[in-house]
């Protein structure tokens, strides 16, 4: 999880580091057109460029989700040292969903190739290897509550973090779902990035970053103690606090 904690920091100095040129830009404008390398910019593609700011946060938000969905499959796997029977109950279901592919239409043919593959595992008492445990391709602060219900996971945001990602930034929305929301209008293009990036300033877009990070960092740590304390094995299994394994 330490390699986790670099990855999300890194991502978010990118972030920190292209509002800190739009702030420039915006300082610019009180003066004149702001310019780079000679070249005056528009109003238009300034905009353009506020518009990058909703992608780098999703991006941000998808990828710490990722990451710490495939921490706990990595956890479970630790080296073929345990077996389905001693991962946590919600966790051991979406082992039997992944291996079994319960998700996935198939006919009825592969249906039994799949669910004799896991018998078969379950037969030999083979080790859990890593595994994809089944993630969405949209992410917003209700399905990553999802998700961690699904692996067994408490997810408990303090108040004041809660609030602010409850509490409405644009259109209704709180700072993750107006971030899926923008995101996925520009991928369909429903939106252009000049009008996603209309109407907002630096100040609301660092308002909208901080909100976005304070959630994402109670989410890496709620997974931390998950994995720390072996949360996703059974009682039983689990190594005594500070053990050597």
């Amino acid at each position: 999880m330490a390699s986790l904690n670099e990855a999300f920091d890194e991502r978010l100095r990118e972030i920190d580091t292209y509002l800190d040129f739009l702030e420039a830009l915006e300082r610019q404008v009180q003066t004149g057109p702001p310019k780079i390398g000679g070249a005056p910019i528009t109003a238009e593609q300034q905009r353009i460029l506020y518009s990058a700011v909703f992608l780098q946060l999703y991006n941000l938000v998808e990828a710490t989700v990722h990451w710490c969905v495939d921490a706990v499959s990595e956890a479970a796997a630790d080296g073929g040292r345990w077996r389905p029977g001693d991962l946590a109950e919600q966790l051991r279901r979406e082992w039997v969903r992944t291996i079994a592919r319960t998700h996935i239409e198939m006919n009825p043919e592969n249906r039994l190739q799949a669910a004799v593959q896991l018998c078969d595992r379950l037969i030999q008492a083979l080790p859990v290897e890593k595994w994809g445990v089944e993630r969405r391709s949209n992410w917003d602060d209700d399905e990553i509550k999802a998700i961690t219900d699904r692996l067994g996971l408490e997810l408990r945001i303090s108040p004041q973090v809660y609030s602010g990602v409850k509490r409405p930034f644009r259109d209704d929305k709180g700072p993750l779902a107006l971030v899926k929301y923008l995101r996925n209008r520009l991928a369909h293009g429903s939106l252009s990035f000049g009008e996603c990036g209309d109407g907002i300033t630096v100040n609301e877009l660092r308002d909208l970053k901080q909100r976005t990070a304070d959630y994402l960092r109670e989410v890496v740590a709620a997974f931390r103690q998950y994995l720390d304390e072996h949360q996703f094995l059974i009682p039983d299994r689990r190594p005594a606090p500070g053990a050597v394994h």
